[in-house]
């Protein structure tokens, strides 16, 4: 079975899951994660439900995902997810070091509505940093 006909198997799963948010009354998104051949992690949009905005398909199947690997790094990973992920999804996914990612429909949507905050910089830095670097000093002296 070449990459295609496995991406259009992993992609009906997650439309699946995006039934289900439809069913609950959110956004229909949804998204799986696999390992090899086995789903790790697979989710719905479940924003309206939990009353929370990072309940995002993405966000809960990548939680998913770092549990049932025991690491935060999901390597070797592709996350099949029915719509384009949003920024706040797009930077878990990099953090999450995901390396293939394979949606649906694109976010045709998201450069008109996102509204960039005011961002304040450096407020402290020295002292954030210097617990940043004190952190990571101790942690590299100890195995």
């Amino acid at each position: 079975m070449n990459d295609l006909n496995l991406d259009e198997i992993w992609m009906r799963r997650a439309i699946r899951q995006a039934e289900l948010a439809a069913e609950d009354g959110d956004v229909p998104i949804g998204a799986v994660i696999i390992h090899g051949t086995a789903i790790i992690g697979q989710a719905h949009n479940q924003v309206e439900r939990l009353k929370d905005p990072t309940a995002h398909a993405e966000m809960i199947a990548i939680t998913q995902a770092a549990a049932a690997l025991g690491d935060w790094r999901l390597l070797e990973t592709v996350l099949y997810v029915t719509k384009e992920p949003c920024p706040m999804c797009a930077g878990a996914i990099t953090l999450a070091r995901i390396p293939r990612v394979v949606f649906g429909a694109p976010d045709l949507q998201n450069a008109g509505i996102l509204k960039c905050p005011e961002i304040i910089r450096s407020v402290l830095e020295a002292e954030c940093r210097d617990l940043l670097q004190a952190f990571f000093k101790s942690i590299r002296k100890h195995p």
